[in-house]
């Protein structure tokens, strides 16, 4: 039994869950905090992953993350080869499988943050920066862990746009969404029985401790 497609997986969702943090939560503020041109159309495009096809959002991004794009050339020129089928580009599938359910949901956490704790922040002199680290992150935290929990849950099960930019490698980039549909084409059940379970366990792991954090995080507010 190779082992591989889950130590990659978990390599890859713990790093698209760290981008979906660090982004997402960015993103989130902004949509929940701030007035600017072009609003509703930045909120669009966040949202507009979780409704385009696998295929065509994979292909979007080979476009721009191809060998003859400017990006795919900067990254080349950096790290020495291109990222489309490297495991880098699993990371990439991940985020973008993630990430859009995240700043959906951060969105809505982060507005329902008792905006007075804010304003008497910043009436006591705290700079915006500040509050956001010192009042607003801590009364939303709860939530915000329990969604990390959920987007790395779901970084392990992405499929369609892994596939497509990231290819499948046996021993590079093959995820274990990717070599259970191997497993499954193959005609061999017992490992396609044997990665099902496993994944399905982990998410259970994660998605158990992250309802728990979701209920503490509305009897806190409440």
């Amino acid at each position: 039994m190779d082992w591989f497609p889950l130590w990659l997986s978990l390599r890859v969702a713990a790093l698209a869950t760290a981008l979906v943090l660090t982004i997402g939560t960015f993103a989130a503020y902004l949509l929940s905090h701030k007035q600017f041109p072009g609003k509703n159309l930045l909120d669009s495009i966040f949202t507009l992953p979780l409704v385009l096809p696998p295929t065509v959002l994979g292909y979007y991004l080979l476009i721009v993350l191809g060998s003859g794009s400017p990006l795919g050339i900067a990254y080349q020129k950096v790290f020495g080869h291109p990222v489309v089928f490297t495991w880098q580009a699993a990371v990439v599938a991940a985020f973008f499988h993630s990430g859009p359910i995240y700043v959906k949901a951060a969105r809505a956490i982060l507005e329902q943050v008792d905006y007075r704790y804010e304003w008497a922040a910043q009436s006591l002199g705290a700079s915006e920066w500040t509050t956001f680290w010192r009042v607003t992150l801590p009364l939303a935290h709860r939530g915000l862990v329990s969604l990390a929990s959920l987007s790395f849950a779901r970084s392990l099960g992405d499929f369609g746009v892994t596939i497509m930019i990231a290819g499948n490698i046996p021993g590079r980039t093959q995820t274990l969404s990717v070599a259970i549909y191997d497993a499954v084409e193959s005609g061999n059940g017992a490992v396609a029985r044997l990665l099902v379970l496993v994944v399905s366990a982990v998410a259970l792991l994660l998605l158990w401790p992250a309802a728990r954090w979701q209920r503490g995080s509305r009897t806190a507010q409440a």
